[in-house]
Protein backbone atom coordinates (compact mmCIF):
# COMPACT_ATOMS: atom_id res chain seq x y z
CA UNK A 1 0.00 0.00 0.00
CA UNK A 2 1.31 3.60 -0.62
CA UNK A 3 1.80 5.36 2.12
CA UNK A 4 2.11 9.41 2.37
CA UNK A 5 3.03 12.40 4.12
CA UNK A 6 1.24 15.48 3.85
CA UNK A 7 1.65 18.81 5.30
CA UNK A 8 -1.58 20.15 5.83
CA UNK A 9 -3.22 24.20 5.96
CA UNK A 10 -0.05 25.14 4.43
CA UNK A 11 1.58 25.70 0.61
CA UNK A 12 5.17 24.89 1.22
CA UNK A 13 6.77 21.86 2.29
CA UNK A 14 8.14 21.31 6.55
CA UNK A 15 5.50 23.84 7.45
CA UNK A 16 1.97 22.96 8.58
CA UNK A 17 0.70 20.06 10.25
CA UNK A 18 1.80 16.67 8.79
CA UNK A 19 -0.29 14.14 8.58
CA UNK A 20 -0.26 10.30 7.31
CA UNK A 21 -2.27 8.97 4.81
CA UNK A 22 -3.05 5.59 3.91
CA UNK A 23 -6.10 4.77 1.28
CA UNK A 24 -6.97 0.91 2.03
CA UNK A 25 -8.34 -1.50 -0.90
CA UNK A 26 -11.42 -2.52 1.27
CA UNK A 27 -12.17 -2.29 5.03
CA UNK A 28 -10.53 -1.24 7.99
CA UNK A 29 -8.13 -3.86 9.25
CA UNK A 30 -8.47 -4.30 13.19
CA UNK A 31 -7.72 -1.42 15.16
CA UNK A 32 -4.57 -2.64 16.63
CA UNK A 33 -3.00 -2.60 13.26
CA UNK A 34 -4.50 0.97 12.60
CA UNK A 35 -3.00 2.09 16.07
CA UNK A 36 0.59 0.59 15.24
CA UNK A 37 0.69 2.13 12.03
CA UNK A 38 0.41 5.59 13.30
CA UNK A 39 2.18 4.97 16.16
CA UNK A 40 5.18 3.84 13.47
CA UNK A 41 4.07 7.32 11.18
CA UNK A 42 4.92 9.15 14.67
CA UNK A 43 2.98 12.65 13.36
CA UNK A 44 -0.07 13.99 15.42
CA UNK A 45 -2.68 11.79 13.14
CA UNK A 46 -2.61 9.69 10.34
CA UNK A 47 -5.79 9.01 8.59
CA UNK A 48 -7.52 5.98 7.43
CA UNK A 49 -9.69 5.81 4.19
CA UNK A 50 -11.74 3.11 1.52
CA UNK A 51 -14.26 3.85 -0.68
CA UNK A 52 -17.75 2.79 0.27
CA UNK A 53 -20.42 1.93 -2.32
CA UNK A 54 -21.73 3.70 -4.54
CA UNK A 55 -25.85 5.39 -3.86
CA UNK A 56 -24.89 6.27 0.25
CA UNK A 57 -24.61 9.22 1.15
CA UNK A 58 -20.45 8.88 1.66
CA UNK A 59 -17.84 8.25 -0.81
CA UNK A 60 -15.49 7.16 1.61
CA UNK A 61 -14.82 6.47 5.39
CA UNK A 62 -12.56 7.94 7.01
CA UNK A 63 -10.66 7.45 10.60
CA UNK A 64 -7.59 9.43 12.22
CA UNK A 65 -5.56 7.97 14.93
CA UNK A 66 -2.42 10.01 16.51
CA UNK A 67 0.39 8.01 17.91
CA UNK A 68 -1.46 6.74 21.02
CA UNK A 69 -5.72 7.27 20.37
CA UNK A 70 -7.98 7.35 18.01
CA UNK A 71 -10.06 10.82 17.52
CA UNK A 72 -13.60 11.90 16.99
CA UNK A 73 -12.62 14.92 14.61
CA UNK A 74 -9.61 15.37 12.94
CA UNK A 75 -9.22 18.70 9.90
CA UNK A 76 -6.15 19.04 9.06
CA UNK A 77 -5.93 14.97 8.11
CA UNK A 78 -8.97 15.20 6.44
CA UNK A 79 -7.53 18.15 4.28
CA UNK A 80 -4.15 15.95 3.83
CA UNK A 81 -6.45 12.81 2.91
CA UNK A 82 -8.84 15.16 0.37
CA UNK A 83 -5.08 16.25 -0.82
CA UNK A 84 -4.35 12.40 -1.88
CA UNK A 85 -7.12 12.02 -3.50
CA UNK A 86 -7.64 14.57 -6.23
CA UNK A 87 -3.56 15.00 -6.66
CA UNK A 88 -3.50 11.13 -7.46
CA UNK A 89 -7.08 10.86 -9.51
CA UNK A 90 -9.19 9.02 -6.67
CA UNK A 91 -11.75 11.27 -6.57
CA UNK A 92 -12.68 14.35 -8.58
CA UNK A 93 -15.57 17.14 -7.05
CA UNK A 94 -16.44 17.33 -3.50
CA UNK A 95 -15.87 14.10 -1.88
CA UNK A 96 -18.48 12.99 1.30
CA UNK A 97 -16.46 11.03 4.05
CA UNK A 98 -17.97 9.08 6.38
CA UNK A 99 -16.25 9.96 10.09
CA UNK A 100 -17.42 9.19 13.66
CA UNK A 101 -18.34 13.01 13.60
CA UNK A 102 -20.76 12.36 10.53
CA UNK A 103 -20.74 13.28 6.89
CA UNK A 104 -18.11 15.47 6.45
CA UNK A 105 -17.46 17.10 3.19
CA UNK A 106 -14.31 18.57 1.03
CA UNK A 107 -14.25 20.92 -1.44
CA UNK A 108 -11.31 21.39 -3.97
CA UNK A 109 -11.45 24.95 -6.04
CA UNK A 110 -9.40 25.85 -8.79
CA UNK A 111 -6.66 27.69 -6.82
CA UNK A 112 -5.74 24.08 -5.07
CA UNK A 113 -7.51 24.76 -1.90
CA UNK A 114 -9.71 22.67 -0.26
CA UNK A 115 -12.64 23.59 1.75
CA UNK A 116 -13.51 21.48 5.15
CA UNK A 117 -17.20 21.21 5.85
CA UNK A 118 -17.19 20.24 9.39
CA UNK A 119 -19.84 20.52 12.51
CA UNK A 120 -19.57 23.84 14.45
CA UNK A 121 -18.54 23.48 18.13
CA UNK A 122 -21.04 24.23 20.96
CA UNK A 123 -19.25 26.67 23.13
CA UNK A 124 -20.46 26.74 26.69
CA UNK A 125 -19.32 29.56 28.61
CA UNK A 126 -17.39 28.12 32.05
CA UNK A 127 -15.46 28.98 34.96
CA UNK A 128 -11.53 29.38 34.87
CA UNK A 129 -10.61 25.79 36.43
CA UNK A 130 -8.42 25.96 39.21
CA UNK A 131 -5.04 25.48 38.64
CA UNK A 132 -5.15 26.32 34.44
CA UNK A 133 -3.09 29.64 34.95
CA UNK A 134 -0.41 28.35 36.42
CA UNK A 135 -0.45 24.97 34.40
CA UNK A 136 -0.53 27.37 31.00
CA UNK A 137 1.74 29.84 32.23
CA UNK A 138 -0.88 32.77 31.82
CA UNK A 139 -4.50 34.33 33.12
CA UNK A 140 -7.23 33.04 31.36
CA UNK A 141 -10.23 36.07 30.86
CA UNK A 142 -12.61 33.54 29.96
CA UNK A 143 -13.04 29.49 29.12
CA UNK A 144 -15.41 27.61 27.00
CA UNK A 145 -16.32 23.94 26.78
CA UNK A 146 -15.85 23.15 22.93
CA UNK A 147 -18.39 20.17 23.38
CA UNK A 148 -17.74 16.56 22.78
CA UNK A 149 -16.80 16.54 19.05
CA UNK A 150 -13.59 18.90 19.96
CA UNK A 151 -12.93 18.01 23.66
CA UNK A 152 -11.20 20.49 24.98
CA UNK A 153 -10.95 23.56 27.03
CA UNK A 154 -10.59 26.88 24.68
CA UNK A 155 -9.38 30.19 27.15
CA UNK A 156 -8.90 33.68 25.58
CA UNK A 157 -6.11 35.22 26.57
CA UNK A 158 -5.11 38.90 26.61
CA UNK A 159 -3.39 39.37 23.89
CA UNK A 160 -1.32 37.71 20.88
CA UNK A 161 2.31 37.98 22.43
CA UNK A 162 0.68 36.36 25.82
CA UNK A 163 0.05 33.27 22.99
CA UNK A 164 3.27 33.52 21.61
CA UNK A 165 4.98 33.47 24.84
CA UNK A 166 2.90 30.25 26.22
CA UNK A 167 5.64 27.71 27.78
CA UNK A 168 3.01 25.38 29.73
CA UNK A 169 3.09 22.65 31.83
CA UNK A 170 1.75 20.26 29.15
CA UNK A 171 1.17 16.98 31.59
CA UNK A 172 -0.93 19.63 34.51
CA UNK A 173 -2.71 20.98 31.04
CA UNK A 174 -3.94 17.31 30.64
CA UNK A 175 -6.57 17.32 33.78
CA UNK A 176 -9.01 19.96 31.85
CA UNK A 177 -10.42 18.33 29.38
CA UNK A 178 -10.53 15.21 27.22
CA UNK A 179 -8.04 15.91 24.81
CA UNK A 180 -6.35 19.53 25.90
CA UNK A 181 -6.17 23.46 25.62
CA UNK A 182 -7.15 25.72 22.96
CA UNK A 183 -5.13 29.15 24.09
CA UNK A 184 -6.24 32.28 22.24
CA UNK A 185 -5.99 35.85 21.50
CA UNK A 186 -7.31 38.72 19.18
CA UNK A 187 -4.48 38.89 16.36
CA UNK A 188 -2.07 42.32 17.17
CA UNK A 189 -2.39 43.52 13.88
CA UNK A 190 -4.71 42.13 11.70
CA UNK A 191 -2.87 43.95 8.53
CA UNK A 192 -0.74 40.76 8.55
CA UNK A 193 -3.37 38.74 7.33
CA UNK A 194 -5.01 37.32 9.99
CA UNK A 195 -7.90 37.95 12.73
CA UNK A 196 -6.78 35.92 15.62
CA UNK A 197 -3.75 33.29 16.83
CA UNK A 198 -4.00 30.21 18.21
CA UNK A 199 -1.80 27.46 20.11
CA UNK A 200 -3.21 23.86 21.11
CA UNK A 201 -1.80 21.55 23.99
CA UNK A 202 -3.32 17.66 23.53
CA UNK A 203 -1.89 16.16 26.23
CA UNK A 204 -4.28 13.20 26.48
CA UNK A 205 -3.83 12.25 22.93
CA UNK A 206 0.17 12.21 23.07
CA UNK A 207 0.64 15.63 21.28
CA UNK A 208 2.20 18.07 23.41
CA UNK A 209 1.54 20.85 21.24
CA UNK A 210 -0.42 20.13 17.66
CA UNK A 211 1.05 22.54 14.79
CA UNK A 212 -2.09 23.72 13.02
CA UNK A 213 -5.66 21.96 14.33
CA UNK A 214 -8.31 22.02 11.57
CA UNK A 215 -11.18 21.17 14.69
CA UNK A 216 -10.56 23.44 17.35
CA UNK A 217 -11.03 26.48 14.66
CA UNK A 218 -14.47 25.22 14.64
CA UNK A 219 -14.64 26.34 18.07
CA UNK A 220 -12.12 29.31 17.40
CA UNK A 221 -14.63 30.24 14.47
CA UNK A 222 -17.67 31.24 16.30
CA UNK A 223 -15.84 32.13 19.55
CA UNK A 224 -14.14 35.17 17.18
CA UNK A 225 -16.98 35.54 14.96
CA UNK A 226 -18.82 36.65 17.93
CA UNK A 227 -16.45 39.16 19.17
CA UNK A 228 -15.02 40.48 15.68
CA UNK A 229 -18.79 40.92 14.09
CA UNK A 230 -17.82 39.10 10.93
CA UNK A 231 -18.22 35.27 10.44
CA UNK A 232 -14.96 34.89 7.59
CA UNK A 233 -11.77 35.56 9.34
CA UNK A 234 -8.07 33.77 9.47
CA UNK A 235 -6.83 32.54 11.87
CA UNK A 236 -2.73 31.97 13.03
CA UNK A 237 -1.93 29.25 14.84
CA UNK A 238 1.41 30.09 15.72
CA UNK A 239 3.30 26.83 16.28
CA UNK A 240 7.02 26.25 15.65
CA UNK A 241 5.64 25.18 12.27
CA UNK A 242 2.40 27.56 11.82
CA UNK A 243 0.00 27.45 9.68
CA UNK A 244 -3.16 29.41 8.56
CA UNK A 245 -6.99 28.14 8.48
CA UNK A 246 -9.28 30.40 6.66
CA UNK A 247 -12.78 29.91 8.64
CA UNK A 248 -16.34 30.72 7.72
CA UNK A 249 -19.23 30.31 10.01
CA UNK A 250 -22.31 29.41 8.58
CA UNK A 251 -24.67 28.43 11.49
CA UNK A 252 -24.71 24.78 12.82
CA UNK A 253 -21.30 24.21 10.17
CA UNK A 254 -18.18 25.81 10.00
CA UNK A 255 -16.05 25.99 6.56
CA UNK A 256 -12.26 25.68 7.12
CA UNK A 257 -10.24 26.28 3.71
CA UNK A 258 -6.41 25.88 3.33
CA UNK A 259 -3.91 24.26 1.30
CA UNK A 260 -2.03 20.73 1.34
CA UNK A 261 1.56 19.71 -0.04
CA UNK A 262 2.71 16.23 -0.23
CA UNK A 263 6.39 15.82 1.01
CA UNK A 264 6.63 11.92 1.61
CA UNK A 265 5.45 8.77 -0.67
CA UNK A 266 6.52 5.64 -0.02
CA UNK A 267 5.20 1.96 0.18
CA UNK A 268 3.96 0.21 3.73
CA UNK A 269 4.97 -3.08 4.02
CA UNK A 270 3.92 -4.16 7.35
Amino acid sequence: MRMRIVDAFTDRPFTGNPAGVLLLDDAFPDDDWLQNVAMEVNHAETAFAHRLPGGGEADWALRWFTPVAEVAMCGHATLATAHVLYTTGGHEGPVRFATRSGVLIATPAEDGSVTLDFPTAPLTPVEVPAGVAEALGAEPAAAFDTGPNVGDLLVELADEKTVLGLSPDHRALGAYSPRGIIATARAEDPSRGYDFVSRCFFPNVGIDEDPVTGSAHTALAPHWAARLGRDDLTGLQASRRTGLVRTGLRGERTLLTGRAVTVIEGELRA
